[in-house]
């Protein structure tokens, strides 16, 4: 009954798909690390949420595995073409949104104990405190992203019903709560 509670109030706050996975399901690496300090998104030292701020890779895939399971979740947006940034930007901003959404729904049902993680950066502040030298502004609600977590969100979602590629002029994103049990089913 919780999983399905769980992908019901996932898509009733926007996500396209959703689905309950066990942590076995959930593949992760290190190498993730390496490709967040490539900084090819520009967020690296940049964002309280990215890397390295982050932490530790093997401490924080350590985190992800304490939790037994995860609402692995997408938005799914068209653009205009594989070349369409600012259609990207909107969609990631968008998905951002979406996953704050998530977050207040689905934690009445879980109780306080879970880690939510979305796709790049935390994207709930315009510009990033950290860009200023000062500290999060919203270190209750900003989420870290799957990647910084060290999860390959490709292999995660390959036997899922979340497809990591959804058609020409598309871009998809992903975000996980992960969770031990809910609230209710502790009493």
């Amino acid at each position: 009954m919780q999983n399905e509670e769980l992908i019901r109030l996932a898509l009733e706050n926007g996500a396209d798909k959703a689905q309950v996975i066990a942590q076995q399901q959930i593949v992760m690496s290190p190498v993730f690390r390496e490709i967040c300090e490539s900084n090819g998104c520009g967020n690296y030292g940049k964002c309280w949420m990215c890397p390295p701020d982050a932490g530790e890779i093997h401490a924080l895939m350590e985190k992800v595995r304490q939790y037994p399971y995860g609402l692995l979740y997408q938005t799914i947006s068209e653009i205009e073409d594989s070349f369409d940034i600012e259609g990207m930007t909107e969609s990631g901003q968008a998905h951002a949104q979406v996953s704050q959404k998530i977050q207040k729904a689905v934690l009445p049902v879980l109780g306080g104990e879970i880690l939510h993680l979305t796709c790049g950066g935390c994207r709930l502040c315009a510009t990033c405190a950290k860009r200023d030298g000062q500290p999060c502004r919203h270190p209750d609600d900003a989420l870290p992203s799957l990647e910084s977590y060290g999860i390959d969100v490709y292999h995660t979602a390959k036997d899922t019903a979340l497809r990591y590629i959804n058609g020409e002029n598309t871009v998809t994103y992903f975000g996980m709560v992960l969770f031990g049990e809910c609230a209710p089913c502790r009493s």
